[in-house]
């Protein structure tokens, strides 16, 4: 079953973007974690963590082996049924099966079994912190998306807004309203509108190349993103950073596999030490063996009977007798399925090892364990570093982006007012062009200031959110 979910995981990790489409943030994440190696590499380190895990149960059974040899010998040798030597040709088998457990053996293999069933649960919690970086990944980027491309209709916007002006200074100039330099200042505020759309088309093109590396679909892939209705509904973060933190290292996977990973740093230590103590093991082993040389015909030893050996004084009517045993007959073949049943050799046995010196292989092997202890917790100060600052920093640039954004907003609405003033008096004549150009321009920066922050804010909060053990969901 484990074997059939790898072959759904992987084949399905084929999945890539073939036609124009447009994708959601939750499908260009399924995507990249479907096609991400690291997950991946992940998935493979959990099952070879489950693999060592059940190779450690396995050390509590007990070994059983069978073996046999069959070999022609010439010559002189010596039959191992009848311990007498034979000379000619024979054929000998000698199967056997043989067991052997270890009863204590300083509870090496069962700290090793916990360290294992540690290394397991670690694993799981790597592969799901591979998953999550993907998913911070693709929703920075996807987010990055969505700002550039609305940045890039703003740069549009106000290309055509200046294309619309400069059609009515031509037509003011054409009836001589207006002198032509107005009309050439005009034109060049068209060309650099045009440059700003090239640079803002170029930065939305760039960003979503950066989402599909992040996807790992080829660039050739062409797809959109759907844009969602994106608003700030509350500008407050209620918790701080370091609530944020506290509920991040229950609900993040990377600072529970490094405290999982100290606990089987300590059990590896624990089987390192059990090796300076004895060890004791019980064995078992069943031995026969067939020679060709006993193939003859099978005898017995027959009860006694009285022999005649001569007589008294040569009177046949006192003889002398002896009791003498008698070899009956029993078969005319000794087979070898008879030979391995009355050749069987049974032993049952216990082992003690007391280790005395073994060139500080264990004393090494210890000091290694206590070294790969110290740099596991280690790990964990820097994964909780690491955290804590990447929490702090997201905290401060919400709060960053959120008060932005207010200033954006006031920005916005003062700039459109004095906009439409402008645009009022420019219209009636009683504003210069400059004046015009100037509020217009001040309008399109505001507005821009303002996706920037809005955005920034949406996707920091959501992080933090996302730290605290919730879902990212556009």
């Amino acid at each position: 079953m484990r074997r059939l979910v790898l072959f759904v995981f992987f084949t399905g990790s084929l999945v890539q973007v073939t036609a124009q489409e447009k994708l959601s943030m939750q499908e260009c994440v399924r995507i990249a974690l479907d096609n991400n190696l690291t997950v991946r590499r992940s998935v493979y380190n959990v099952e070879s963590n489950r693999i060592g895990l059940l190779s450690s149960k396995g050390s509590f059974l007990p070994s059983l082996t069978f073996s046999t040899s069959a070999s022609q010998n010439y010559g002189r040798n010596l039959n191992p049924v009848t311990y007498q030597y034979y000379q000619g040709v024979t054929k000998t088998i000698n199967p056997s099966i043989m067991s052997q457990i270890t009863l204590f053996n300083g509870l090496k293999n069962q700290y090793t079994f916990r360290q294992n069933r540690k290394n397991v649960e670690a694993a799981d919690l790597d592969l799901q912190k591979a998953k999550n970086d993907v998913i911070i990944s693709v929703v920075t980027n996807y987010t990055n998306v969505i700002l550039n491309k609305e940045l890039m209709e703003n740069a549009r916007f106000q290309l055509n807004s200046s294309n619309q002006t400069l059609d009515k200074i031509s037509k003011q100039v054409d009836a001589g309203a207006l002198s032509k330099n107005n009309q050439l200042s005009q034109e060049a505020v068209v060309a650099t509108n045009e440059s700003n759309l090239v640079t803002q088309e170029n930065a939305y093109n760039l960003s979503l190349l950066t989402l599909k590396q992040s996807m790992q679909v080829p660039a050739s892939n062409q797809f959109e993103v759907i844009i969602p209705d994106l608003s700030i509904e509350d500008m407050t973060i209620p918790q701080s950073p370091e609530e944020i933190y506290k509920t991040s290292t229950e609900s993040l996977p990377q600072v529970k596999s490094a405290l999982l990973k100290v606990e089987s740093a300590e059990l590896a230590l624990k089987a390192a030490r059990a090796s300076f103590l004895p060890r004791l093991s019980a064995s078992f082993a069943a031995i026969s063996n067939y020679n060709s040389a006993s193939d003859g015909a099978r005898y017995t030893i027959g009860p006694a009977v009285p022999i005649t050996i001569g007589y008294v004084n040569g009177n046949n009517s006192q003889p002398v007798t002896t009791m003498m045993q008698q070899q009956i007959k029993t078969a005319d073949h000794y087979n070898p399925r008879e030979q391995i049943t009355d050749n069987l050799y049974k032993n049952l046995g216990l082992s003690l090892s007391i280790p005395i010196l073994n060139g500080l292989q264990t004393r090494t092997s210890v000091q290694q364990a206590v070294i790969s202890r110290e740099l596991a917790n280690i790990t964990v100060k820097e994964t909780e570093n690491t955290l804590r600052q990447s929490i702090e920093t997201a905290y401060n640039n919400a709060v960053a982006a959120a008060k932005t954004y207010v200033a954006a907003v006031k920005q916005v609405n003062s700039n459109e007012e004095a906009f439409r003033m402008t645009n009022q008096r420019y219209e009636a004549g009683s504003a210069t062009y400059i004046e015009y150009q100037v509020s217009s321009n001040d309008l399109f920066s505001a507005k821009s200031s303002l996706s920037r922050a809005k955005y920034n804010f949406i996707l920091t909060k959501k992080i933090l959110e996302f730290y605290q053990g919730k879902t990212i969901e556009y």
